[in-house]
């Protein structure tokens, strides 16, 4: 966050650099306010930049073992162009190594599912999960290792998340 928040004065800063150019070239006939609107649009132009580049850095940073099962993109009230051009907020990846089959079941595969958010400052959680590969039921692990039975879920058939899971 402090970086960002560098980076976004300095291309304030930028802009407003070519703004005083412009005057300078235009022998001061160029209006003022061109200036502090010029650093306006740079510091707002970067911050867009870095909103819709974000999900495609963090993918370059992730190791190969993980895989990606699940992005949400969402539209922001005071952001009104994410409702034209929506963006990537949120993604969660299943690290393949932590996958296992602990039981006497085969159908039964415990893993790690990771979810990172954009938010001020970037968000990662994980949890472990139990999965019934035959009737597709995802179950979330509570702190103290028990099934978390009131959030089950079942899945598609197409759901990336079970293909990864089940289908190796």
């Amino acid at each position: 966050m402090f970086w960002t928040f560098i980076a976004t004065v300095f291309c304030g800063l930028g802009a407003a650099g070519i703004a005083l150019g412009i005057r300078a070239v235009t022998r001061q006939k160029a209006p003022r306010w061109i200036i502090p609107v010029f650093a306006g649009a740079g510091m707002l132009g970067y911050l867009i930049y870095t909103e819709y580049t974000w999900y495609d850095h963090k993918k370059t940073l992730l190791p190969e073992e993980a895989v990606i099962v699940n992005t949400e993109s969402d539209g922001i009230l005071w952001r009104p162009w994410t409702f034209v051009f929506p963006y990537v907020t949120a993604f969660s990846t299943v690290d393949v190594n932590s996958i296992t089959r602990d039981t006497d079941r085969e159908e039964i595969v415990r893993f790690t599912l990771y979810k990172f958010e954009q938010k001020m400052t970037d968000a990662v959680s994980h949890r472990v999960h139990l999965i019934n590969c035959d009737s597709r039921e995802l179950v979330p692990l509570g702190s103290d290792g028990t099934p978390r039975v009131d959030n089950l879920k079942v899945l598609g058939s197409k759901d990336p998340l079970f293909q990864t899971v089940c289908e190796d």
